[in-house]
């Protein structure tokens, strides 16, 4: 019996075996077409494989849903209240008309002047711009255990990453700057949320960081031979050397530099917390990423640690936790930025004491948890400059926005903490004319929670709805 077209797309799910499915009017007509064309061949075979087929088609065709380029469609937004910035504040409702991934026009108001394909009705919502954590580990999983690394091939990463790229996209996390990883694992994500193939953010990676031999960064807890066969190939010694690894790095797609610039709370060497690199490491590795235009972060816990990444020119201090007046009137005189992470020091509290960590881990854990936020609070005071990152994967994927409030109680304001994971981590990222604000010619990176977060900030602990590069999230 014929079918028509309307009638198969509205029952099209229900034909698959699954529930009501919204499918492009490109793929319902070509699926109708199969139909159509197969119903010459009722065989028992032939009907499995048409229900094969389709399957497969279906699947592709929400994967590409997603991935198709915001150009075949423009988008109509309404909202209730818009933030366009951190700074400007509430500005009340407006349309946003989406186009090519971009924001094209804004108007005040909530009638829509636009004729636009679609629209989305975000009336009663507040929108904000797309929110950026610069501090992930998108390829691991609180509590793992270190041995893992031993067993677990780096393929295993991609798996964990595209995973955790949903749940961090989903929370209105737009933008990440992966923060290490193993060597090809957080760039083949990057090309992923990129190209559309999988859900997640925009991804600023940097690939395995440089450490010292024997460092955080570099593999330890092991016999001898099982850390020569584990090892990244990125521990320097030496200015040369350590400029080498940073072309390395450059080389195998890194978008940014990152070092372990002093030893590390999670990992198993228990050589403290203090400096690692030499100021003349750390001036090679700086002078030779700048010149190759890339920005250089720098993990770092002890205070004289801090001050010599700083005095070398890093770009940012990486968890910053024994900050003291020295260190931080560095980082002001040379500009450099702090990312306190301070849900990570809460993933560690939650963990402490129960036999996650080993004895080496828990000595350090222990002493960090205890200055938690300090650091943040003498750091405004001081006018250095704070942005947003929580060490996601030291913690839960998907509770970035726990980070706000965390802010908010080290002595930021609301506007400041909104600001530090918008314009702020932006221009830390700099992409400041890319990302960060909700303007004309900006990514269509857009993010709707249910009041506004510079009255109530936890309210960005769940975004309602989320758009990336013009995609909406489903």
């Amino acid at each position: 019996m014929a079918v028509s077209l309307t009638s198969f797309a509205a029952s099209f799910g229900k034909i698959l075996g699954s529930g009501p499915i919204l499918l492009s009017p490109d793929f319902t007509v070509r699926a109708f077409l199969l139909v159509t064309l197969a119903q010459a061949d009722q065989s028992p075979a032939h009907k499995m494989g048409e229900v094969l087929m389709l399957r497969y088609l279906l699947l592709a065709s929400a994967a590409l849903s997603f991935a198709a380029p915001a150009s075949a469609a423009t988008q109509a937004i309404i909202v209730g209240n818009l933030i366009p910035d951190a700074a400007t504040g509430p500005t009340g409702p407006a349309v946003i008309l989406v186009e090519d991934g971009r924001v094209k026009d804004i108007a005040k108001g909530i009638n829509n002047p636009f004729q636009a394909d679609s629209v989305v009705d975000l009336s009663t919502m507040t929108l904000v711009p797309g929110l950026i954590d610069l501090h992930v580990h998108l390829t691991g999983d609180p509590g793992d255990d270190y041995r893992d690394e031993a067993v677990n091939p780096d393929e295993w990463g991609v798996v964990m990453g595209v995973k955790n790229a949903g749940l961090t996209v989903k929370a209105g996390f737009t933008t990440v700057r992966e923060a290490g990883s193993a060597q090809n694992t957080a760039f083949v994500l990057r090309r992923g949320t990129a190209e559309g193939r999988i859900i997640g953010p925009r991804i600023i990676a940097a690939g395995p960081a440089l450490s010292i031999i024997g460092g955080h960064g570099d593999v330890s807890g092991f016999r001898n031979d099982v850390i020569a066969t584990l090892e990244t190939g990125y521990t320097c010694t030496g200015p040369i050397e350590c400029a080498e690894k940073v072309r390395k790095s450059s080389r195998a797609g890194a978008d940014v530099i990152k070092i372990t610039a002093t030893g590390g709370v999670l990992s198993q060497q228990g050589r403290g917390l203090e400096a690692h690199f030499t100021s003349d490491e750390m001036l090679a590795i700086t002078n030779t990423a700048h010149s190759l235009g890339l920005k250089v972060m720098a993990h770092a816990h002890g205070a004289r640690g801090i001050e010599a990444a700083s005095a070398a020119g890093i770009d940012s201090i990486e968890h910053g936790t024994f900050a003291d007046e020295a260190a931080l009137k560095v980082m002001k005189a040379k500009g450099t930025a702090l990312v306190p992470t301070l849900m990570a020091l809460e993933g560690v509290r939650a963990r402490l004491g129960k036999g996650i960590y080993t004895p080496t881990v828990e000595v350090k854990a222990k002493q960090a948890v205890e200055a938690a936020g300090r650091h943040v609070r003498r750091a405004k005071a001081m006018g250095v400059t704070v942005a947003f990152g929580t060490d996601a994967g030291v913690f839960e994927h998907g509770s970035n926005g726990g980070e706000f409030a965390l802010l908010v109680n080290a002595g930021m304001t609301p506007t400041e903490a909104l600001a530090s994971a918008t314009t702020i981590a932006a221009k830390t990222l700099g992409l400041e004319n890319e990302i960060g604000r909700i303007a004309v010619g900006y990514s269509a990176d857009l993010v709707a929670v249910n009041e506004n977060p510079l009255n109530n900030i936890r309210t960005l602990e769940k975004a309602e709805w989320v758009m990336v590069r013009g995609r909406i999230v489903p």
